[in-house]
């Protein structure tokens, strides 16, 4: 087999977009930089997949996330199917199943602007729940709580969600804004116009929040 045919196998095993921009192991389990998660390679729902869980003994308030290798993006497109539901047994009474993606990374000191899902608020029986389904954040410090309060309604919104189900996520970010769209809309699900760290640069990174289990499948980034 020729070094090309090695390559596109390479992307195709692990549901990798063979494009311009995009290295051809972003989603190898043993290559991302783990933060209090652990990631093993799977076949989810029909595709191959990366599955992240809470690594055994992380405190509830850690951040948990996977680092992307050979990533870089200032300006640009990421593109991504997730899928996320509360961990069998979780113990966390708020679980969601948050799923998402931070970007512009940095980790000394780990900072990062992020997009995730709450896949069990989408079909709640309770609008107010259902206006929660997406959030944005920047770590360390503009956390959820902080811009519900500050911001009512200003950095998460409505969209329609199953938990476990594989999700069509694109975000696209330039300078200090960021929109987030979802199901391959042609109109975004949240729009963020300040984000808190600027015209940042930095690494993109698989994104879960506490009592998760989640999967993703079929990475491109595509810095512009």
């Amino acid at each position: 087999m020729t070094a090309s045919r090695e390559l596109v196998s390479a992307l195709v095993l692990l549901g990798v977009a063979a494009t311009p921009g995009t290295a051809a192991d972003l989603l190898a389990p043993e290559r991302l930089e783990r933060v209090n998660v652990v990631a093993e390679a799977v076949e989810y729902r029909g595709k191959p997949a990366v599955r992240l869980v809470e690594a055994p003994g992380a405190a509830g308030d850690a951040e948990t996330l996977a680092v992307v290798p050979d990533t870089r993006l200032r300006d640009g497109v990421i593109e991504i199917e997730v899928a996320g539901a509360p961990r069998l047994g979780s113990e966390a009474g708020g679980a969601r199943g948050f799923v998402g993606v931070a970007f512009r990374l940095q980790k000394q000191p780990l900072r990062y602007e992020c997009f995730y899902l709450r896949p069990t608020n989408g079909r709640a029986d309770d609008q107010l729940r259902r206006n929660h389904s997406t959030q944005y954040v920047s770590h360390p410090d503009y956390p959820w709580h902080r811009l519900r309060k500050e911001s009512p309604g200003v950095y998460e919104s409505y969209v329609d969600l199953s938990p476990g189900e594989w999700t069509r996520v694109k975000i696209v970010v330039s300078g200090t804004e960021a929109r987030l769209f979802v199901h391959g809309a042609g109109q975004p699900s949240l729009i963020v116009k300040d984000l808190k760290l600027g015209a940042a640069e930095g690494a993109v990174a698989l994104w879960i929040g506490p009592g998760t289990e989640a999967h993703f499948s079929g990475l491109r980034v595509e810095p512009r």
